[in-house]
């Protein structure tokens, strides 16, 4: 196992990593079943992305929950103003949970990346549903949609539907929709190589000779 990347050694992933610096931050809650799943994307994401956090948990304490959402990091000053938003979805209703619809999301907020904070939840859709649900803290945050999502790149999971991602796409996606990033630049260049490389060193594309990408976000 390498202890970077936490992956076998013949599929490593840490000739993948091209870090990227953001001004938004950027918060990973992950399921501990994605933990040692093959197709891990977002450890690969934390390690891309500098200044992320990543926290394993299904139910977390709520005082930690709202120190990770709501405190300045280390570098920012203790009176930095910090806009939490979470990268989900509308939830359609369901009547064994509790539905507690998201506060909108500021105009204003979008015009301040460096004060944004980016929260993820990795997981199956239906673990980070559960992920929501139980910490009633997520269900405050205002929610960000993605807009004019491409095919997904990472061919190795599965897709069910049209427009879904993996974490660490969706995440590219919402990271530069904030910052206005486009095809060209460089730290969405830089996480396109890092996704298409990762395919490239993962066994099963290797043994299939599966090399062809989908397009890059247009």
């Amino acid at each position: 196992m390498c202890h970077t990347c936490l992956r076998p050694l013949r599929a490593c992933w840490c000739p993948c990593i091209h870090t990227v610096p953001s001004a938004v931050q950027l918060l990973v809650l992950q399921h501990p079943l994605a933990v040692a799943h093959a197709k891990n994307t977002a450890h690969l994401l934390h390690q891309c992305m500098a200044g992320s956090r990543l926290e394993v948990g299904e139910v977390f304490a709520a005082r930690d929950l709202q120190q990770w959402l709501h405190a300045p990091w280390p570098g920012q000053a203790a009176e930095t103003g910090v806009h939490p938003i979470l990268l989900y979805p509308a939830t359609p209703p369901d009547p064994q949970l509790p539905v507690v619809m998201p506060p909108a999301l500021p105009s204003a907020w979008l015009t301040q990346p460096e004060q944004l904070r980016l929260v993820v939840l990795d997981g199956t859709w239906r673990k980070s549903r559960k992920m929501l649900y139980l910490n009633p803290a997520l269900q405050q945050l205002p929610r960000l949609a993605l807009r004019d999502v491409p095919a997904g790149r990472y061919a190795i999971r599965k897709a069910h539907a049209s427009g879904q991602l993996s974490s660490f796409e969706a995440t590219a996606l919402a990271l530069a929709q904030l910052q206005d990033w486009s095809a060209t630049h460089p730290a969405w260049q830089a996480l396109m190589d890092s996704v298409d490389s990762a395919m490239a060193h993962h066994p099963r594309l290797q043994a299939q000779g599966n090399t062809k990408l989908p397009p890059a976000m247009p």
